[in-house]
């Protein structure tokens, strides 16, 4: 089943909302009308037992009574709607007998008026009456009289009939009316959510710069139109950034492979000994290795992006860890005749391996780009909240675009890319994987002729 629209849902809405209220409005409307026929009902028989009463009270024997019983035939109607009755216990003195006989009038429905009348529902031949009952002292020769006046309801009936078509009508129609505006008061509003989707649709990968129109929104679509520009910026850099990647990975892979066929067409090209056949062989070995060192680096950083926290972290000492990781460089540091310094110390929980690479990567990228006979400054500031840790070398300065792009996969400050076939710039993109599996972020600036390049650790790391 296909589901409504927005506009014809909130149609309904609007028109079940609108029904709901003019069907009570139109509820107490009744019930007002219907009280008002009914007190109208009883002062039209008030107003006739006045006149019957002055009648009466000049009626005390039996010949007077006769010609009062005469009158109240003539104000009767000939249809049966209106009856002036008389109860007594001598029958001379009773009016309508046989109507009394039939007239089944309810008096547990008495309501009081005043001067003594009472007000009673009644039936007299499947029809409704309502009742004026009012007992006469005696006078005279005339004996205690009950008087009654009984009204048909007919007229009220009838015209209860006719409102309650008339509302009912009313009520459909204006339902309708109600469905028609609303939808097309919904359709109207929601024109700019039309808008919007034709935009939507005309988003493609050939164009990651378009962004779905913000001018002249309800304020109800302005954050949900921000929302979605910000998502589609995210997914545009996500987009350029996989683009710029896989071309560096095939260029990256390109070197090596080509390295691997080539030296290995050349060895198939003539017969070779043993010895030229284990030659090719190491060379081929050791471009598969950088090629296994590319694989496993991208491996690695593809579980940082997943947003994975470091397993299993300890609490230890950052200096000490700093040394142990720099023992391995201990000959690299003493071929370039440097210098490694480490000040100060934090105990931070960190996975102790993660840490260790981080720091020989840092070190190594120093060594590399530092100047010969220099000192590489390691740095261990510690406070309240995070740990600090910076590797400083003599050198720079590097240029403000160059250092917000150094922790970039495959990035190279030298646009020569050299001895590119002894590092394959992840180094430092490794390094901030790292910081970001420990919840940190890194930092590098250059200043004072030193580059600075380093990360913050917090004192607990995620999950």
């Amino acid at each position: 089943m296909k589901p409504r629209s927005i506009a014809s849902r909130l149609a309904w809405m609007f028109g079940l909302a609108v029904t709901a209220v003019l069907s009570i409005a139109a509820l107490a409307l009744f019930l007002f009308m219907y009280h008002e026929l009914q007190r109208h009902k009883r002062e039209e028989l008030h107003a006739r037992h006045v006149i019957v009463e002055r009648l009466v009270r000049h009626v005390d024997d039996l010949e007077r009574w006769r010609h009062f019983a005469a009158k109240l035939a003539d104000f009767s109607p000939d249809d049966g709607s209106l009856y002036f009755l008389a109860a007594s216990d001598d029958p001379r003195w009773r009016i309508g007998e046989d109507v009394l006989q039939r007239l089944q009038i309810r008096p547990q429905a008495f309501a009081e008026g005043g001067n003594g009348e009472r007000y009673a529902r009644a039936e007299l031949d499947g029809r409704r009456f309502v009742t004026l009952v009012h007992d006469l002292p005696a006078d005279g020769q005339r004996p205690p009289v009950r008087l009654v006046i009984a009204a048909a309801m007919s007229d009220v009936e009838a015209t209860v009939v006719a409102v309650t078509a008339a509302i009912a009508m009313v009520l459909l129609l204006s339902m309708l009316a109600v469905f028609a505006l609303g939808w097309r008061i919904a359709r109207h509003g929601l024109a700019p959510v039309d808008r919007l989707s034709e935009h939507a649709r005309r988003l493609d990968a050939r164009d990651l710069a378009r962004r779905l129109p913000d001018d002249a929104l309800p304020a109800e679509l302005e954050g949900l139109v921000l929302a979605l520009n910000q998502a589609l910026a995210r997914l545009e850099h996500a987009y350029l950034k996989l683009s710029a990647f896989n071309a560096d990975v095939a260029h990256e892979l390109r070197t090596p492979l080509g390295n691997l066929i080539g030296e290995t067409q050349v060895a198939l090209s003539r017969p070779r000994d043993s010895a030229a056949l284990e030659t090719v062989l190491q060379s081929n070995l050791e471009e598969l290795e950088r090629l296994r060192g590319i694989v496993n680096a991208m491996l690695f950083l593809a579980r940082a992006d997943r947003g994975e926290s470091a397993r299993d972290p300890i609490e230890v000492s950052l200096r000490e860890e700093t040394r142990k990781a720099a023992e391995f460089l201990e000959i690299l540091l003493d071929d370039a005749g440097t210098r490694l310094e480490i000040v100060g110390d934090a105990r931070v929980r960190v996975e102790d391996s993660l840490y260790a690479r981080a720091m020989t990567n840092l070190i190594d990228n120093a060594l590399r780009h530092g100047e010969p006979g220099g000192t590489v400054l390691v740095t261990i500031a510690d406070s309240d909240d995070e740990a600090v840790v910076t590797v400083s070398n003599p050198g720079g300065p590097i240029p403000q675009e160059q250092l917000s792009h150094l922790f970039d996969r495959f990035y190279r400050a030298d646009p020569s890319r050299t001895s590119s076939d002894q590092h394959q710039g992840l180094g430092l993109a490794i390094v901030k994987a790292i910081v970001q599996l420990h919840g940190g972020s890194v930092f590098a600036r250059c200043g004072e002729g030193r580059v600075q390049v380093g990360f913050r650790l917090p004192r607990r790391p995620p999950g």
